[in-house]
């Protein structure tokens, strides 16, 4: 048994040898197409994982056409901190929403000396539970806050981030389609490089199987130098994706003005690197099976 397991490693190592350019081309496409796949899927990841950190902020802010009474916000605050769509309420009164416009202002905080400090609307400052950060949950919170307060206008920043998820689900899309083109590619030139080697050695095939050599036989050094090719293009793509995520990825979504300075980058667990090595020796046997099925009989 062990002598044949060496003979068929043997054997394999044996065929890339004979066929470097075509060996090395199919290692690189697969390690090309495995690793735009997980650039794809890390630059979605740690998007989705940015939007996830945004949505805290989300909140609804409602502008009130009147400044309650202070005997009034004890009452107000505590019905709306009786819906189940609010986790918080911030009462912010003119007063202090002047300073904040001054500070915001900075330098020109100025050019509001003289100004009437009840001059800009009172308002609550509604944060909303994690399930609620959403527009079902927003337009929840707006149904129950209607006869409760009497609003002017009301803000909140979902629209935006709705704009956003769909341009994950879009960027998540195009990956999809990209590698799903540069894995076909891969299987193409894998298949044919197979392929090419059996032509080569057709003579000597057809004498194996006079001789009594099964299929399983002539097939299984075939099967593993598709894994080899595999294997190889699984371990360069990690190191391509590697290159990719310290050189792009990390500096783009770092140097990003809303990224948070708290964000962390993902980056592969150990686990889907394995599973990503893994991938590109199924492409590598799926590859090779693709030619040993039109040449041997399988």
């Amino acid at each position: 048994m062990l002598e044949k397991i060496r003979y068929f490693i043997l054997r394999a190592i044996r065929n890339m040898r004979q066929w470097p350019l075509l060996c090395s081309a199919a290692i690189l496409t697969m390690a090309v197409a495995l690793a735009t796949m997980a650039t794809f899927f890390l630059v979605v990841a740690n998007v989705e994982q940015l939007a996830a950190g945004w949505t805290r902020e989300v909140q609804v802010i409602a502008y009130l056409e009147k400044a309650p009474g202070q005997h009034e916000l004890p009452g107000l605050r505590k019905k709306l901190q009786s819906f189940p769509e609010i986790e918080s309420v911030r009462y912010v009164s003119p007063v202090e929403a002047m300073k904040r416009f001054k500070k915001r202002l900075a330098d020109d905080a100025s050019l509001l000396d003289g100004v009437n400090r009840n001059l800009l609307p009172a308002s609550f400052e509604l944060g909303l539970v994690a399930e609620c950060r959403n527009q079902q949950g927003i337009n929840k919170v707006i149904e129950r806050l209607d006869g409760v307060l009497d609003v002017e206008d009301l803000r909140y920043g979902q629209k935006w981030l709705e704009r956003f998820n769909s341009f994950v689900e879009m960027l998540r899309f195009i990956g999809m389609i990209l590698g799903g083109f540069l894995i076909f590619a891969a299987l193409f030139i894998v298949s044919n490089t197979i392929k090419l080697t059996l032509y080569a050695r057709r003579d000597e095939l057809e004498i194996m199987v006079l001789v009594g050599a099964t299929m399983r036989f002539i097939k299984i050094p075939f099967l593993l130098e598709g894994a080899l090719q595999g294997l190889l293009g699984g371990i360069l793509s990690l190191g391509f994706l590697a290159l990719i995520f310290k050189l792009l990825i990390e500096k783009s979504l770092a140097s990003f003005w809303l990224t948070p300075t708290d964000f962390d980058l993902l980056f592969l667990s150990a686990g889907q690197q394995i599973s990503l090595v893994g991938a590109g020796i199924l492409l590598g046997v799926f590859g090779s099976l693709a030619s040993l099925r039109r040449f041997v009989r399988i």
